[in-house]
């Protein structure tokens, strides 16, 4: 089957592996995969049990002494044909995307594409020296970096491609192999992302299991084998499993739930903000770590951009992912429509003004969808307060920088964040001040490759991208030489 035919959608009747392990596939219990769009059963899928776990770390271990011991070179080859086979199956990639997350198709699209700069990128940090020499009076010293190990992967249903890749082309690129901790709730993306890798790598180097997330994570973190742990999710989640780690000495990478300030500021371009903020807001249907969650207007600007922002929310078209006319998908799962309901239904009763698109009407009468909406947090609200993830824009006005810069840091939840200012000096002074990991100035999408992401506090701790997401998959060594 060729590139622009293949499919990694199972056909009807059918249920796809559970797992991959050491390049075969691995069946499991089957459990329906819901169609966000239309409700209805997209495909059934295999979920394994903490057993098939710990053959897929065994077979990790196993493959270990092999890939660590590969050259540089060729591990950079291996990543940038894997990179090579991404793009050539861009379109079947994005098209399971698109229907197992509910992300429009040309978001999906695009997420192949940047995960095989991330493939690429990392292809080339992998030929990067990494040794270091110092020479003293009476030692000749050798700092080197040597790859961790076994590496389990866990992530969210939000990224199903692009997040797997920037926690396992570092980890391959450092010498180290990974078990992947597949979302059940986005699981075909994960299983085709695998199954590219192992047409390019040796047996083991990468493997992937899907079932119950919470006994399958927990299998690998407490697994003697696993040497490091990159999480992605929740900060609760998370933090659960960093202690689960901490009882072992096991390294934890965790990348955890953000609240996202969006500071238009009085030196703002009204215009360019706005297009900046509905990026920011509305990509990946507001599902994004980075979302844009609270937002904070200057007083001398608000009226003016909130009206512009509530005419241009109330114009988004909701619908199919497949539809190029579309704006916003759906939410995954019911759960999520329910709960962002419940907050906007919240925020009204609390007197707070409210403005929603209309929703299209879908011709199955089925889906996850929500209305994209603006609030004006006129009040104390729970949806100023939590991570919304979803097609909700929450704004107030303020007066004061030094107050909002107070309440931002306040929070201690600093993944990403976003300043608008005409004024250079004032734009990075104040982006300065924010404990936030990585901050768009004068832009929505400010991640790439190439630069660390990570949060402050409660937003995770280590780093991925950039040489620091290469660091976070290595030990260093010290050999002190007699001179």
């Amino acid at each position: 089957m060729t590139a622009d035919t293949r499919t990694f959608i199972p056909e009807a009747g059918s249920v796809a592996y559970g797992a991959r392990v050491a390049g075969a596939g691995v069946a499991g219990e089957p459990h329906d995969l819901p169609d966000p769009a239309t409700g209805e059963r997209l495909a059934r899928v295999g979920w394994v049990d903490p057993v098939t776990a710990d053959d897929a770390a065994r077979a990790a271990y196993a493959a270990l002494p092999g890939w660590s011991a590969t050259p540089a070179r060729e591990r950079a080859a291996a990543l940038r044909a894997i990179a090579a086979d991404l793009r050539a199956n861009t379109a079947a990639l994005a098209a399971v995307i698109s229907a197992e997350s509910g992300k429009r198709l040309s978001e999906a699209t695009a997420e192949v594409g940047f995960s095989a700069l991330y493939l690429e990128w990392f292809a080339d940090a992998a030929t990067v020296p990494r040794d270091e020499g110092v020479v003293t009076a009476l030692r000749r010293f050798t700092v080197t970096r040597k790859p961790v190990g076994v590496v389990a992967a866990v992530s969210p249903w939000n990224f199903p491609l692009s997040i797997p890749a920037r926690k396992v082309a570092p980890a391959l690129a450092a010498g180290c192999t990974v078990v992947q901790k597949a979302s059940e709730l986005t699981p075909l993306t994960s299983l085709a992302f695998t199954e590219i890798c192992e047409r390019h790598l040796p047996a083991g180097a990468v493997n992937v299991v899907v079932g119950d997330g919470e006994k399958l994570t927990t299998a690998l973190v407490d697994s003697d084998l696993v040497a490091a742990v990159t999480f992605t999710g929740s900060t609760a989640v998370g933090a659960s499993v960093a202690a689960r780690a901490a009882r072992t000495m096991t390294r934890v990478t965790m990348e955890l739930g953000g609240k996202g300030p969006f500071i238009v500021t009085e030196h703002a371009d009204p215009d360019a903000s706005l297009e900046a903020l509905l990026v920011a807001k509305f990509r990946n249907n507001g599902a994004s770590c980075i979302a844009a969650n609270n937002v904070f207007v200057h007083e001398s600007m608000y009226d003016g951009f909130v009206g512009a922002l509530r005419s241009r929310i109330e114009a988004l078209v909701t619908g199919a992912p497949s539809d190029a006319a579309v704006d916003v998908g759906p939410m995954l799962r019911p759960a999520h429509v329910e709960r962002l309901e419940r907050l906007v239904a919240e925020a009204e009763a609390a007197g707070c003004p409210v403005s929603r698109a209309p929703l299209t009407p879908q011709p199955s009468g089925r889906g996850y969808f929500v209305a994209p909406t603006l609030v004006e947090a006129t009040s104390e609200i729970r949806l100023w307060n939590e991570e919304v993830f979803g097609p909700v824009c929450v704004v107030r006005p303020y007066t004061a920088e030094d107050d909002i810069v107070a309440e931002i840091n306040g929070w201690r939840s600093g993944l990403g964040g976003y300043v608008m200012s005409d004024d250079a000096e004032h734009a990075a002074r104040l982006a300065g001040r924010l404990e936030i990991g990585i901050v768009g100035i004068n832009n929505g999408a400010p991640n790439t490759p190439e630069v660390p992401f990570g949060g402050f506090g409660y937003a995770g701790m280590g780093r991925e991208g950039g040489l620091s997401g290469l660091y976070e998959f290595t030990e260093e060594q010290t050999l002190s030489f007699a001179r």
